[in-house]
C-alpha cells in the first residue's frame, strides 16, 4: 500500500533530507513559540514540497513533532505565568472527542466547502485582530458558563482538525483572545498546552496506520525545541498590537494555502 513510512523512507533519507528536517524544525519552533501554534501549517507543506512526502505521512509526522515542540513552549510560557491550566485541559478533552467526530464525518462532507468555510472564518478573525487588542493584564476567570464554552470550542476545534487537518492553535488562540478576553500571552501558552494530549492521541492513531516517519519527526521536533523558547521570549517583548498584526499576517498565509487547496481540488474534479 503506497504512502506508508517504510516505502517512502528510501527517498527521504540522506544529508540533504536531514538538513531540511532540521531547518523545518527551526522555523516551526520559532513560529510555535511566537504565536502559540503547533507549527503544522509550516511542517506539512514543506515536507510535501521539499521532500515529496505523502500528504498523510507529512501530517502524521508533523503531529508527532508537535509533542516536544509544544511541551517546550508550555514550559516557556508557564515561566512567566501565562498558562491557564484547567481551561487548557477542558479544551484538550473537547478536542480529542471532536477529532474522532471529525474523522468520522470526513468521507461525508465536501472538502472544498470546508476549506472555503475555514477561509471565511480566518478572514473574520484577521479583521477582528485589527479591532480588538488584548490586554496583557487580562486573566482567564473560569466559571460554569465559560467552562461550557471552552468545552464547545475544544470539540469544534477537534472536529475541524479532523476534517481539514488544521492545528488547534490557529483556532484557539484568536478565540481565547477575542471571545474569552484573555491576554495574548495566556492565549498562546494555553493553546500550546491544549495541543500536547491532542497531538499524543493523534500520533498513537497515526503510528497504528504507519503514517509517521519517526526519524523525521524526531529531528524536526528536537530542532524546533531549540527555537520555541526564543519565539515565546520574543512574544513577551512584542507589543500586543504588533503581536496581533504579526499573527494576522500568519493567518493570511494559512488562508491563502487553504484557498489554493480548495481551488486545486475543484479543478481536479472538473
Amino acid at each position: 500500500m503506497p504512502g506508508t513510512s517504510e516505502e517512502l523512507a528510501p527517498r527521504i533519507r540522506g544529508p540533504r533530507a536531514y538538513l531540511i528536517f532540521v531547518l523545518i524544525g527551526l522555523v516551526a519552533g520559532l513560529l510555535s513559540g511566537l504565536f502559540g501554534v503547533g507549527g503544522g501549517t509550516v511542517i506539512v507543506p514543506l515536507l510535501v514540497l521539499l521532500l515529496s512526502f505523502d500528504q498523510r505521512l507529512a501530517a502524521g509526522t508533523s503531529l508527532a513533532a508537535i509533542v516536544p515542540t509544544a511541551s517546550v513552549g508550555v514550559i516557556s510560557y508557564a515561566a512567566s505565568g501565562a498558562v491557564a491550566w484547567i481551561p487548557a485541559i477542558i479544551l484538550a478533552a473537547g478536542a480529542v472527542i471532536g477529532a474522532q467526530v471529525g474523522t468520522r464525518l470526513l468521507p461525508r462532507i465536501s472538502q472544498s466547502a470546508l476549506r472555503w468555510g475555514f477561509v471565511g472564518f480566518l478572514v473574520v478573525v484577521i479583521v477582528s485582530l485589527f479591532l480588538v487588542i488584548p490586554s496583557r493584564a487580562a486573566e482567564f476567570e473560569l466559571g460554569w458558563l465559560n467552562g461550557a464554552g471552552l468545552a464547545l470550542v475544544g470539540v469544534l476545534t477537534g472536529i475541524i482538525a479532523g476534517l481539514i487537518g488544521v492545528g488547534g492553535g490557529v483556532i484557539v488562540v484568536p478565540v481565547l483572545m477575542l471571545v474569552f478576553g484573555t491576554s495574548d500571552l495566556e492565549a498562546k501558552g494555553t493553546s500550546l498546552l491544549m495541543m500536547i494530549p491532542t497531538a499524543i492521541s493523534g500520533t498513537i492513531g497515526n503510528l497504528r496506520h504507519r503514517n509517521v516517519d519517526l526519524l523525521a519527526a524526531g529531528l524536526i521536533g528536537v530542532a524546533a525545541c531549540t527555537t520555541t523558547a526564543l519565539g515565546a521570549w520574543l512574544a513577551t517583548l512584542i507589543d500586543p498590537f504588533l503581536g496581533n498584526m504579526l499573527f494576522a499576517a500568519y493567518l493570511v498565509v494559512i488562508a491563502v494555502q487553504m484557498a489554493i487547496k480548495a481551488i486545486r481540488s475543484r479543478r481536479s474534479r472538473g
